[in-house]
């Protein structure tokens, strides 16, 4: 198991970059702990991958460095790094039984047929493989390749760290659920530093201690599930993260006001004079329906009930914005605005979190 820090990091497909949008990977300066599972979340082309291989050794950054326990890994090959690396298509081998291509890492480090054995069992159970140990890997659905490639990247206890890239996508929803317990247990079991690539935010919600959430080439935060939901460093946290994701408002911030669409709106704490690009964010968990006409001007477009809550989908000055409701709270039929729980509110300035200058407000 190891410490790894990025430090200064950054890197670029060009062989001359110029300037920062030449950079796939914007610079990087951060610890994955010990010990830790984190996730890496974004949309396709975000980055995800590149610093995954950049970990792993597939990849040299073009700025820089590696450490493993404060070593200098930076151009050290994949092989000297000690890591597992488990990525989104099936790497398996055809001509070998199900059994042998979970041992192979094993055997290829030398361990003992005993040991080997044992691990192989441990392993196939948790995949749910043990009937098709002595299978020939040929002609398995692609579903079960990838639990083979996911297996064999767990079945060593002595790695530095284990490294995901989307290795779920084949696989079915339910098994999804379950070999993500098996991978939270398998961690909570032997510690391993695990790092998770996804674009799926409950895959990344339901692993990690902490998740990095990056954004073209950036991480624009790292925090706990708790803290990005209810605290997003930038808008596309807000936008990516929760179903539906955060409502963004334009706004003029006036200390503890917004004007938005014309109406006054009451923030709950200051935040100043911010210029630039300025919205306020609301969770639709924090918008709430009101009848008496106070507040911000809305007009019911349509009701979602998707069984544990409402989606309730409005229009207010022409902008989509959602709330929702629990199940059993029925929807006012004289609703015609929407007010903020001021504990859910966030202002954003050319898209970054602005804090309030009274400080944060416990919820």
């Amino acid at each position: 198991m190891a410490k790894i820090t990025l430090d200064d990091l950054a890197h670029s497909y060009l062989p001359d970059p110029q300037g920062e949008d030449d950079y796939a990977l914007k610079e990087l300066n951060h610890v994955w702990e010990d010990g830790s599972a984190y996730a890496l979340l974004g949309a396709s082309g975000c980055g995800k991958t590149t610093l995954l291989n950049i970990i792993s050794g597939l990849l040299t950054p073009s700025r820089g460095r590696i450490l493993f326990n404060d070593a200098d890994v930076t151009h050290a090959p994949t092989t000297e790094r000690n890591i597992a690396q488990v990525f989104q298509f099936p790497v398996v081998y055809d001509t070998m039984t199900v059994r042998d291509n979970l041992a192979f890492p094993l055997r290829n480090r030398g361990a003992s047929e005993s040991y080997v054995a044992e691990r192989v069992a441990a392993i196939a159970r948790m995949i749910g493989m043990e009937a098709e140990l002595g299978r020939r890997a040929q002609g398995l659905t692609a579903d079960a390749k990838q639990k083979i490639s996911l297996g064999r990247g767990m079945v060593r206890e002595d790695v530095n760290a284990l490294l995901f890239d989307e290795p779920l996508t084949v696989i079915d929803p339910h098994m999804k659920w379950e070999l993500r317990t098996q991978l939270k247990a398998l961690h909570h079991e032997f510690g391993h530093t695990m790092i998770y690539v996804t674009h799926d935010q409950t895959e990344a919600l339901t692993f990690a201690d902490r998740v990095a959430v990056m954004h073209e080439g950036r991480v624009v935060q790292i925090g706990t599930p708790s803290e990005l939901f209810e605290r997003p460093e930038h808008t596309f946290v807000g936008y990516f993260i929760g179903s539906p994701g955060m409502n963004l408002f334009e706004a003029e911030v006036r200390g503890d006001r917004a004007v938005i669409a014309g109406a006054e709106v009451p923030l709950g704490q200051s935040y100043g004079r911010p210029t630039g690009r300025v919205e306020v964010g609301v969770r639709p968990e924090y918008v709430r329906l009101a009848g008496d006409g106070a507040g911000l001007p809305a007009a019911i477009r349509r009701v979602e009930d998707v069984g544990r809550h409402k989606i309730i989908r409005l229009d207010v000055g022409g902008r989509n914005v959602s709330a929702i409701l629990d199940e059993g709270t029925p929807v006012p039929a004289d609703a015609g605005a929407i007010r903020f729980e001021p504990a859910g509110v966030n202002v954003y300035e050319n898209g970054w979190r602005v804090k309030p200058q009274d400080g944060e407000r416990a919820r």
